[in-house]
């Protein structure tokens, strides 16, 4: 049985880490690969440069939004598709473990279900909701 009154506070808990490691892993794009790094790193996965653009922005305002829970659950699912992505076009190969060369699938996996989860849990305590109406969230 789910417990009520900590429900909310386990959803903000997944939702502000979840934020966090979405801010350290896009930070790691633009100031160790670089912009232009990670661009031709997309390209030599046979990816148009515009889907390198739209990950970083994904990731940046994802992130954000996560930890100020703005749309968490709407914001979530895209994040989830990115990361299964990342499985089949990137750590698909390196098999299981992400200790693996190259990395392996486990770790994205397992962020993918993570945000499936908090999709399904909702925002979660001390969540900005812009679009109210009548006093309750849009969404």
């Amino acid at each position: 049985m789910i417990n009520p009154r900590t429900a909310p506070l386990a959803a903000l808990l997944l939702r502000v880490s979840l934020g966090i490691l979405f801010l350290a892993h896009v930070a790691l794009k633009i100031f160790v690969f670089t912009i232009p790094g990670f661009v031709g790193y997309f390209a030599s996965l046979g990816m148009p440069a515009i889907a390198a653009y739209l990950t970083i922005a994904l990731e940046l305002f994802g992130g954000i939004a996560l930890i100020l829970g703005i749309y968490a659950p709407l914001v979530a699912i895209p994040l989830a598709v990115e990361m299964a992505g990342t499985i089949v076009m990137v750590h698909g190969d390196n098999g299981w473990l992400f200790t693996n060369k190259g990395g392996g699938w486990e770790y994205p996996a397992f962020w993918a279900v993570a945000l499936i989860v908090l999709a399904l849990l909702g925002d979660g305590a001390a969540a900005m909701r812009p679009l109210r109406k009548r006093g309750r969230p849009m969404l």
